[in-house]
């Protein structure tokens, strides 16, 4: 299976470094398995497209000059990969899945031969996630139910004994520290794995979204198109979560609430 791999990064050079090292090293374990990664960079002040220049000169890098955020950078690398286009002899080309990955993230190994053997085995799967912990090694949720009205009364009020529950979107834990893949209605984007031809189905990613809600958005068109999404429970990752939003936490809560009242609307 050829992939490609898209990384959107903003001011997180270490995490990066890493999380690049970790899929270098992922794919030299898995056999069969190639992979085109493209990194783009959306307007870094901190080296880390020099960084990925230099270090990295096999990855594909895009070096934005602004801040082009979640959805229009992963579409720079989708189209990239042939994605969007009408042109035969490019989407002749095209990779047969692509894992978005976030800069914050490190691939744990065989990962990558766990999420792409899963999709080899069931072909009308549309994509799949890995199990996420966070960075001291703790569970977290990497899949949701679409959101309803309880879970929007939730995150505007939370309730701490339903943070966990049904009624804030989450599955149960025993489904991710178990061996068996379940379906979801959709993942985190800090690393999904999408079938080329569930991309073809829904599209892009909604780039009237800068921040959150896009890959909600994205993953309900490829479902309405008849790809269902997985949680592939024994491919792990770890997730350093929200390591770039940090940086502007004001104007990402902002983002985050502009995405939610477009998704409800």
């Amino acid at each position: 299976m050829h992939l490609g791999v898209i990384i959107v990064s903003y001011n997180v050079r270490d995490l990066l470094r890493a999380c690049l090292q970790s899929v270098h090293e992922d794919l030299a374990r898995t056999p069969g398995l190639t992979a085109e990664v493209i990194v783009v960079d959306n307007a870094s002040a901190d080296g880390s497209a020099d960084m990925v220049a230099e270090e990295f000169p096999l990855a594909r890098l895009v070096a934005s000059q602004e801040n082009l955020g979640f959805a229009r950078g992963n579409n720079v690398g989708l189209r990239l990969l042939g994605f969007g286009s009408q042109r035969s002899e490019v989407r002749d080309q095209r990779s047969e899945g692509v894992l978005l990955l976030n800069p914050d993230t490190e691939l744990q190994p065989g990962a990558l031969a766990e999420m792409t053997g899963f999709l080899a085995s069931h072909p009308r799967a549309g994509g799949c996630c890995p199990r996420l912990n966070y960075g001291d090694g703790s569970f977290q949720h990497s899949a949701f139910h679409f959101p309803g009205i309880m879970q929007l009364y939730l995150d505007l009020h939370p309730i701490p004994r339903l943070m966990n529950s049904p009624l804030n979107g989450r599955y149960p834990r025993p489904l991710y520290e178990g061996d068996q893949p379940f379906p979801v209605d959709f993942a985190l984007g800090a690393a999904l794995l999408v079938r080329g031809e569930a991309i073809d189905a829904a599209g892009l990613l909604d780039e009237d979204y800068f921040m959150y809600a896009e890959e909600m958005d994205w993953q309900m068109r490829i479902q309405r198109a008849g790809w269902p999404i997985y949680c592939v429970p024994t491919a792990r990752v770890t997730h350093y979560e929200g390591q770039s939003a940090r940086q502007f936490r004001r104007a990402m809560t902002v983002a985050l609430w502009r995405s939610r009242l477009r998704y409800y609307d």
